[in-house]
């Protein structure tokens, strides 16, 4: 019904059109749909847009959300990286668009969920890095610079767990999320990485819905045919533990539709 996080060519690791994964998503019977694609900033440049294509980006979406406006909602947003303050940008946070996901894929410079940089797990400590990690998130919530928190525990995604109880990891971080009324997605590409599991993990999503934090569904698409990804399952699990709704936001603004 609902996927807000999905991504275009603009991104530099991501394939197919904007058109081919709307016409996925309407096939798939999704109602809103969403594209966050990587936001610029002065670092990791491979793997985002420029900030010369933000205007064709927000452009081209704003376009096809006319061209579509009979068949699905489409919506325009960004992924942010949620990094040393240095690296976020003015033109990111104030850009006239319908959300802000902030994301924490970097410790320092290392990018965790990056292949490219897996070995540098053998050389930490789990819970230290989980530690760091949850931390940021903490600070991200705070900042109230976003709407929604993507994938809540993306430290995972090679299937390295921390030793320590992961609710007391995450604890302070779930809390901040819940002051800041943001907004956690329930992020499906976590069951096509090593760890095979959803984004955030049954112990965390336990936690979320014990503090009555709104809930959304993305699949985080990087090609079409991964728009809408194991979303039936996914809802219906959600359905049988109580969840009623799910948010998505139109000009930063909070909207809600039912889920049936």
């Amino acid at each position: 019904m609902v996927d807000l996080h999905n991504h275009t060519p603009l991104c530099n690791h991501a394939e197919g059109n904007p058109q081919e994964y709307i016409d996925n998503a309407i096939k798939k019977n999704i109602v809103v749909y969403g594209f966050a694609d990587h936001a610029p900033m002065e670092f990791d440049k491979k793997y985002r847009m420029s900030f010369e294509d933000m205007p064709k980006y927000e452009k081209l979406i704003k376009n096809l959300k006319k061209e579509y406006e009979d068949k699905i909602k489409i919506l325009v947003g960004y992924e942010v990286d949620f990094t040393p303050k240095k690296y976020l940008d003015k033109r990111v946070l104030e850009a006239n668009v319908d959300y802000l996901i902030g994301s924490v894929h970097f410790l320092d410079n290392w990018g965790f969920d990056n292949p490219e940089f897996l070995k540098e797990w053998n050389k930490r400590d789990v819970d230290d890095v989980y530690k760091e990690y949850f931390s940021l998130i903490e600070e991200m919530a705070n900042s109230k610079l976003f709407q929604i928190v993507g994938h809540l525990d993306l430290i995972k995604v090679f299937g390295y767990k921390p030793k320590k109880n992961i609710k007391d990891l995450a604890k302070n971080a779930i809390k901040a999320i819940k002051k800041a009324d943001m907004t956690i997605e329930i992020n499906t590409a976590g069951l096509r990485k090593p760890v095979k599991e959803l984004y955030p993990s049954d112990e965390l999503l336990e936690m979320i819905l014990e503090e009555n934090i709104n809930l959304t569904l993305s699949s985080d698409a990087h090609s079409p045919n991964q728009v809408g990804f194991a979303s039936d399952e996914t809802i219906n699990k959600l359905k049988s533990l109580g969840v009623s709704e799910l948010i998505f936001y139109e000009n930063k603004q909070k909207e809600r539709i039912k889920l049936i």
